[in-house]
């Protein structure tokens, strides 16, 4: 029997004017962004669909953006009857993953994203932090380098652990610097600086992790109904109380992404349904398994395209 995993795409996804084409075909559409226009108090849907690039790319824009664009095309997606066995998400595409499994309420979703955002933005002073994709390197070789790095010179971690010969590392910026200049060493083939406002998923971001704790306790979580797979451990979680531990320790934690997905195809997931903008979850995916299915639903083409 086939298995169907739901993935929501997270921050490097968003484009200006994405989710516009579904915001006017579908009502449902239209009433999930504009209740996340309702529960910031502000008009996130204009930074959404007409920018400018530079606004919708501040980090406490992008996510709760990204998660309005994934569940109305989420909405749209409900009349063909498609229920997921699991759900995942890359990063920020967790909370995406864990609406969509019932466990955390839409309008809750927005406002902790965005607080999420604003707190990782703010954990480590600007230019004092930076990411790199590192790319051709074994993983363990990387994971030693790394280590060699922060006892030498300053911390580096690997982040996200996104595919084959593709992992991404956070840390103080002359941690990452000297990752660049001594990639090699690790066998790689190309380290790419990042543009991002901070060391996402490094033990620097652990002051973001603490602030969110103090949101993630005021919001109702439930169980979830569809067992979804936590960047942190790659294995299924259901319990609410565990969830909400997990969401803490993402923020500081690597995203072990191929692990997610290998996993997933362990337990017979053939079918992949990466909802949200951009294909970045169908090339990693692709990357790790080319034998899988996979579908981007990421607009009104793309919805009316899709043989589900």
């Amino acid at each position: 029997m086939s298995k169907i995993a739901f993935v929501f795409p997270g921050q490097g996804a968003q484009a200006v004017g994405m989710g516009k084409d579904v915001y006017e075909a579908f009502d449902g559409s239209k009433a999930i962004i504009d209740a996340a226009d309702e529960a910031l108090g502000f008009k996130l849907s204009d930074i959404i669909f007409n920018g400018p690039e530079e606004q919708l790319k501040q980090t406490a824009n992008t996510q709760p953006a990204l998660l309005a664009v994934s569940i109305a095309l989420l909405e749209a997606l409900k009349d063909r009857g498609l229920k997921p066995d699991f759900v995942a998400g890359h990063s920020l595409g967790e909370y995406s993953a864990l609406v969509a499994a019932g466990a955390l309420s839409y309008q809750d979703a927005i406002r902790t994203v965005r607080a999420r955002g604003e707190f990782m933005e703010q954990a480590v002073p600007s230019g004092q932090g930076a990411m790199a994709a590192v790319l051709g390197a074994e993983r363990e070789a990387l994971a030693s380098l790394c280590s060699a790095v922060s006892s030498e010179v300053s911390a580096v971690e690997l982040a996200n652990v996104n595919c084959p010969g593709q992992i991404v590392v956070s840390g103080t910026a002359a941690g990452v610097h000297a990752v660049v200049e001594r990639g090699k060493e690790a066998g790689a083939k190309r380290v790419i600086p990042l543009e991002v406002s901070g060391p996402f998923h490094s033990s620097l971001m652990k002051p973001a992790a603490e602030r969110l704790e103090g949101v993630l306790a005021s919001v109702t979580l439930n169980d979830a109904t569809v067992p979804v797979i936590a960047n942190v451990t790659a294995k299924p979680v259901t319990n609410a109380d565990e969830i909400r531990k997990l969401l803490a320790e993402q923020v500081y934690s690597p995203v072990l992404w191929e692990d997610s997905v290998r996993w997933l195809i362990e337990q017979g997931v053939d079918t992949f349904v990466e909802i949200g903008s951009g294909t970045v979850l169908a090339g990693l995916i692709k990357k790790i398994d080319k034998s899988v299915n996979i579908i981007s639903i990421n607009s009104l083409e793309s919805l009316k395209a899709a043989v589900l």
